[in-house]
C-alpha cells in the first residue's frame, strides 16, 4: 500500500477505493453481481429476540465474519454497526491501495454517518445492568453504542489523524457525508474514508422503528417493499453499508492510484416531517442545487438511483421532484432502486446507492429494480433485468423519515482521465 501524496490540487474529488457489506453480498464483486442480476435477498427476521416482534421482513447481512478482518481486540469494544464500518473501511483501503503515512498522520481524515448507532451492544449492557447490577457493566458501553464510534475506530485502527467526523443523521447522511469528506480534501486534507453503515435490526432498535409508519409489516420478502407500485407498503429496514476512499484527484494520480469515479457535486434540503407532499419541492431544489454545482445540466443525467421510501405519497412526491428538476429528461432517463431487493439500511441506504452508482459507471449498466413490475408513475423505471447504457453521469437520492433531503452527482471517469 502507499502512503496519501498531496502536493498539487486539481479541484476534482475522486474514489479511488470502495468497499461493501451488504445483504446481498460482501466485497464489491459480491456485491456488484447481485445488484446486477437483479437478485432479491430480503427475508424474515432471524435477528435473536425479534421473533415475536411485528417486523417481518429484513435484510439481513448473511456470512458475515467480522474476525476475517478487523483485529479481536477492536472487536470487543464496539457493535455489529461498527464491525460492518471497519471491515467495509478495510476492504476500500485495500482497493485504493492506501494506508497512512507515519511521518504524515494528518494527511488522511474519517468521516462517517448513522441514524441509530449500537443498538445490539447498548441494550445488552443495559440488560445486564438492570438484571446483574453496575459491576456487570462493561467499560466499553460508553462508547460503543455512540453514533461516532464507527468514525473513531477507523481512525485509531488506520493511524488517520486528519479531519475526523459523524453525521448524527436522518437517512440522506449517507450521502451528506461525501459533502464533508468533499469539503475536507478542497482544503487541503489528502485523503478521506468516508461512508455509512447501520445495524438496525436488534430488539431495541426494531421496537423503536414500529413507531414508523413508513416501515412494512408485511410477511411476504417479494411483496414487503414494492415502491412506485399499486401494492406500495412501506420499506423494509436493511444492516450493512458501504466505505469509500476519496481523493484529490491529483493527488491519487501522482502515487499511482485508479480514480472509478468524480463526486461531482452535493446539495441537501430540509423540509420537515409530517407530510410527504413537502419533499417534492426539497428535493427538487437538492436535486438541481447538486447540478449546479456539478456544472451538469438535466439532459446529462444518464441514471437516477431513486430514495423510492415505498409510500404512495413519498413515491408521488418524489416521481414529481425528478421532473421537476429534470424537466423533458425526466421522462425518459433511467431510474433504479436497487435496494427493492435488499431493503433501506437508513443512513447506509445512500452509500450502498453510492456504490452501485460508482460501479453502473464503470460497467456501463443500469441494475434493475428488484420485485417490482407495474409501475404507476411517469418514470422510467428499469425492472426485469439490468439495462446497458452508455453512462457518464449518476444522480443519487435520498430523502429522511425526518425530512432531509439530498442528492449526489458522480460523473465516470472518462478513457483520457485514467
Amino acid at each position: 500500500m502507499n502512503g496519501p501524496v498531496r502536493q498539487g490540487s486539481s479541484g476534482r474529488v475522486v474514489v479511488t477505493g470502495l468497499g461493501v457489506v451488504a445483504p446481498n453480498g460482501i466485497g464489491t464483486d459480491a456485491f456488484w453481481k447481485a445488484v446486477q442480476q437483479g437478485t432479491p435477498v430480503l427475508g424474515r427476521v432471524t435477528r435473536e429476540g425479534c421473533a415475536d416482534l411485528p417486523l417481518r421482513v429484513a435484510g439481513e447481512v448473511a456470512g458475515f465474519d467480522p474476525a476475517a478482518l478487523v483485529e479481536d481486540r477492536f472487536l470487543i469494544q464496539t457493535d455489529r454497526f461498527t464491525h460492518f464500518a471497519m471491515a467495509a473501511a478495510e476492504l476500500a483501503l485495500g482497493d485504493a491501495r492506501l494506508a497512512a503515512d507515519p511521518e504524515n498522520p494528518y494527511a488522511v481524515g474519517v468521516v462517517t454517518a448513522a441514524g441509530s448507532g449500537g443498538g445490539a451492544f447498548g441494550q445488552r449492557e443495559l440488560q445486564q445492568l438492570w438484571g446483574q447490577g453496575p459491576s456487570f457493566v462493561g467499560p466499553y458501553q460508553s462508547i460503543a453504542w455512540f453514533y461516532a464510534a464507527s468514525t473513531g475506530q477507523i481512525s485509531i485502527r488506520g493511524g488517520f489523524r486528519g479531519p475526523c467526523g459523524v453525521l448524527a443523521d436522518d437517512e440522506p447522511g449517507g450521502l451528506d457525508a461525501f459533502a464533508h469528506a468533499c469539503r475536507s480534501i478542497r482544503r487541503g486534507t489528502a485523503a478521506m474514508v468516508v461512508g455509512a453503515t447501520e445495524a438496525p435490526l436488534a430488539p431495541y432498535s426494531v421496537v423503536c422503528q414500529l413507531g414508523y409508519p413508513e416501515l412494512s409489516l408485511s410477511d411476504q420478502p417479494r411483496q414487503a417493499y414494492l415502491p412506485f407500485t399499486a401494492d406500495a407498503c412501506g420499506f423494509s429496514p436493511a444492516e450493512g453499508g458501504a466505505m469509500f476512499v476519496l481523493e484529490d484527484e491529483e493527488a491519487a494520480r501522482q502515487r499511482g492510484a485508479r480514480p472509478r469515479a468524480v463526486v461531482a457535486g452535493h446539495a441537501a434540503t430540509f423540509t420537515g416531517s409530517g407530510g410527504w407532499d413537502r419533499s417534492r419541492e426539497g428535493l427538487a431544489k437538492a436535486i438541481e442545487g447538486a447540478l449546479l454545482e456539478a456544472d451538469c445540466s438535466p439532459d446529462e443525467v444518464d441514471v437516477v438511483f431513486a430514495d423510492a421510501l415505498g409510500v404512495p405519497a413519498a413515491d408521488r412526491a418524489e416521481a414529481l421532484a425528478i421532473a421537476d428538476a429534470l424537466g423533458p429528461r425526466a421522462a425518459t432517463v433511467p431510474v433504479t432502486a436497487p435496494k427493492t431487493g435488499f431493503g433501506r439500511a437508513y443512513c447506509a441506504s445512500g452509500a450502498l446507492d453510492t456504490a452501485a452508482a460508482v460501479l453502473a459507471l464503470e460497467h456501463g449498466v443500469v441494475p434493475p429494480t428488484p420485485n417490482v413490475a407495474e409501475v404507476r408513475h411517469d418514470l422510467d423505471i428499469v425492472t426485469g433485468e439490468a439495462r446497458t447504457a452508455p453512462l457518464r453521469t449518476a444522480l443519487v437520492l435520498s430523502r429522511g423519515l425526518m425530512g432531509g433531503n439530498s442528492a449526489l452527482v458522480l460523473r465516470r471517469v472518462t478513457g483520457d482521465q485514467r
